[in-house]
């Protein structure tokens, strides 16, 4: 097993065997069947180009096969950080089949994620697109590579500069070795098939291993939750890195049932409503914020949206209202909530729940063995109905995130529970609801900020003499940052001078906060802490005197 993987424990390893949760085969293997079964059938569309379930195995051979040309091996760690294209897939099948880790970045990533993640993961190749807007990513990805002792290989989406790889090029070259190679490589199942990302609260997100085993299952167990059939289209406009967008079910859970993936770079609902259209797509997933633009969209009204049977929400809590309204505009539809985590425990509604439970509920646990405890500040679980911390382990459910033993040691329980800091409680049907959390993170429509690394940065700023960064609500993405600052004395800041420093600390846009507020002091709780209840209580505050003020 690869060095700083923590590996399940050898006799719950073994009830998952006997229970048939593990099959004790790699992804490649488990894709070979399916590639065979649905040769002839269409896997993925991508703007005009289909590529069928033979096209992304033979593509992803002669890809897996240039890789190994290349110089890369089993077990070698690749930052993939590309958009929603069908090269992502081919990729990601092709490292499969060499045994290689995909680390699953996002392209709005930058240089303050990347190089943490090659030097965590000590990965040994970037795969990036040549550019996003006006963003150049070869001259960032170079500079990794500079400071790194083991990236390798730079692989462009793109026309390629100095010292980069084309994968264009590396996906339709003829191999120079033959199709048997690929069938010498031996891949360990309980070794990770992809590095996903935690919504980490202090600095860099961690790195998730998920075995082959246990995301096979992951999705598997997922896809007839969601009324999965070979029939299922899923448009896919999330990003496709994100665990819910790859195996909850994901692309995996619809290929592994001969399913088709319409996958879409433009979140536009004009865009999103031609492509329900036209390839008769009935799934589609979203976070709220994404629902929320499409419903109050006067262009729903202007497409035959009949075909759509499911509308999965994840990533953070969505409002009844929303729902309903989705249900008047899309007859045909239902939205199904989920709460899931990348660390693995996956809760879902049930497609037959009774409405009122649908509606109030994020769902319950897939799996028989999925074992919840909702606890309090002292570790003892709280009374049925009272709001308490998920902690949890299962079968598709992380024992350790990778190479940070100090860190794990507070996360996960003696007896492996993960100690999640999500607040939930039990609902009379037996369904959870969740209740906020107990980590310091901000959702901003389902993209988790680390309020910790944020702050740090700014208060390298110096102007800045305290901060704390908070959530502020937001009708569209459901969170929002804002920079609460003590300044130094005799000094003050503009959220313009803010945002430009923290451009100069090259970290994802998203993270940026979006309002900032000047304070003499913060108040403090009982304890002598920053009180961050009390600074989101101003913040709305201030927000409602404006609004009135307008």
């Amino acid at each position: 097993m690869l060095e700083g993987v923590v590996p399940f424990p050898p006799e719950y390893a073994r009830l998952c065997r006997e229970r048939g949760y593990w099959q004790d085969k790699s992804l490649a293997q488990e894709f070979a069947l399916v590639f065979k079964k649905y040769a002839e059938r269409i896997a993925i569309i991508d703007r005009e180009q289909l590529y069928s379930y033979g096209d992304l195995d033979r593509l992803s051979d002669r890809l897996a096969l240039n890789l190994l040309s290349l110089g890369m091996r089993p077990l070698d760690r690749v930052v993939l950080q590309l958009p929603n294209v069908a090269e992502f897939v081919i990729l990601y099948f092709a490292l499969q089949k060499i045994g290689a880790i995909p680390i699953a970045a996002l392209a709005t990533h930058r240089y303050g994620e990347i190089s943490q993640f090659v030097r965590i993961a000590r990965a040994a190749a970037c795969v990036f697109p040549e550019a996003q807007g006006d963003f150049q990513f070869g001259p960032m990805i170079k500079r990794v590579e500079d400071e790194s002792a083991t990236l390798k290989f730079r692989i462009v989406l793109g026309k390629p500069g100095p010292g980069e790889h084309s994968l264009t090029e590396l996906i339709e070259r003829e191999p120079l070795l033959p199709r048997s190679e690929l069938d010498k490589i031996v891949i360990d199942p309980t070794d990770p098939a992809i590095f996903q990302l935690s919504g980490g609260t202090t600095g860099v997100p961690k790195l998730i291993p998920r075995s082959h085993n246990d995301y096979a299952y992951n999705s598997k167990t997922a896809a007839p939750i969601c009324g999965i059939t070979a029939d299922s289209v899923l448009l896919l406009v999330i990003p496709i890195a994100h665990n819910l967008a790859l195996a909850c079910p994901g692309i995996q859970g619809y290929l592994f049932n001969g399913g088709k993936v319409v996958l879409s770079t433009s979140g536009r609902p004009e865009d999103m409503f031609a492509l329900i259209a036209k390839h008769r797509v009935t799934h589609i997933k979203v976070v709220p914020a994404l629902l929320i633009r499409l419903i109050n969209s006067p262009a729903i009204a202007d497409f035959d949206l009949s075909s759509v049977k499911v509308i999965q929400s994840g990533g953070q809590r969505m409002q009844p209202e929303v729902r309903l309204r989705t249900k008047e505009l899309i007859p045909s539809v239902t939205v199904q909530e989920n709460f899931g985590m990348s660390e693995g425990m996956l809760f879902f509604v049930r497609l037959d729940d009774p409405e009122d439970v649908r509606l109030e509920t994020c769902g319950r646990p897939i799996c028989p063995d999925d074992e919840v405890r909702l606890v309090d500040d002292d570790g003892r679980e709280v009374a049925p109905g009272e709001v308490g911390e998920l902690t949890c382990r299962g079968p598709y459910t992380l024992r350790g995130y990778f190479g940070v033993p100090e860190y794990n040691a507070k996360q996960f329980t003696a007896d492996g529970f993960y100690c999640s800091g999500d607040l939930m409680r039990q609902h009379p049907s037996g369904n959870y609801v969740v209740e906020g959390r107990k980590k310091d993170l901000i959702n901003r429509g389902g993209e988790k900020i680390s309020a910790e690394e944020v702050e740090n940065l700014i208060l390298s700023h110096p102007a800045v003499q305290n901060i704390a960064c908070v959530a502020m609500p937001d009708a569209n993405l459901g969170e929002k940052m804002c920079a609460c600052v003590v300044p130094k004395s005799g000094m003050t800041l503009t959220l313009k001078e803010l945002l430009a420093f923290l451009a100069e600390k090259e970290i994802a846009k998203f993270k940026l906060p979006e309002r900032l507020e000047l304070m003499s002091e913060f108040p403090l709780s009982t304890f002598g802490k920053v009180s961050k209840k009390s600074l989101v209580e101003m913040v709305i505050r201030h927000l409602e005197e404006e609004r009135s003020a307008v």
